[in-house]
C-alpha cells in the first residue's frame, strides 16, 4: 500500500480549504483517508498563523513510516523544516521564452569564443613547438 501525505479539498464553492491527510495513494482526492494531520487555508495572507496549521510530530513518523508527500505538501514540509524539497528539473521554465532565447544566444557566443581562443592556444603551441 503506498501512502501519500496530500491535500484534501473541502469547503464551500469558490471558498477552498484544504485537509493535510495521509491517505492510500489509490483512493480519490477527496474520498477515504487513514488520518487528518492539518489543514491549509489559501485564501488568508501569508502572515496569518490560521492559514497553515498541522501536527509536525504527526507527519514525522508518517514520513518515517515510508509515506510521500506530494509536491504541495513537500513545500509546506520544506517550509517547517521537516524535510528538503528537491529543486525543480527545468529551472529556467519560469524564464520568459524571449529571456531564455537570448540567454542561449549569450551562450552559444561564449562557447564558441571559448572555442576560437582553444584553437589559437593550440596553433601558437604548434608554432613555438616547430620553431
Amino acid at each position: 500500500m503506498s501512502l501519500k501525505l496530500r491535500l484534501a479539498r473541502a469547503g464551500t464553492k469558490k471558498r477552498p480549504v484544504y485537509h493535510i491527510v495521509v491517505a492510500d495513494s489509490r483512493s480519490p482526492r477527496d474520498g477515504r483517508f487513514i488520518e487528518r494531520l492539518g489543514y491549509f487555508n489559501p485564501l488568508l495572507p501569508d502572515d496569518k498563523t490560521e492559514r497553515l496549521k498541522f501536527d509536525i510530530e504527526k507527519a514525522k513518523a508518517w514520513l518515517a513510516k515510508g509515506a510521500l508527500p506530494t509536491d504541495r505538501v513537500a513545500r509546506m514540509l520544506d517550509a517547517a523544516g521537516l524535510m528538503k524539497r528537491e529543486q525543480p528539473k527545468n529551472p529556467t521554465r519560469a524564464i520568459p521564452r524571449k529571456q531564455r532565447k537570448q540567454m542561449a544566444e549569450e551562450a552559444a557566443k561564449a562557447a564558441a569564443a571559448a572555442k576560437a581562443a582553444a584553437a589559437a592556444k593550440a596553433q601558437a603551441a604548434k608554432e613555438a613547438a616547430a620553431s
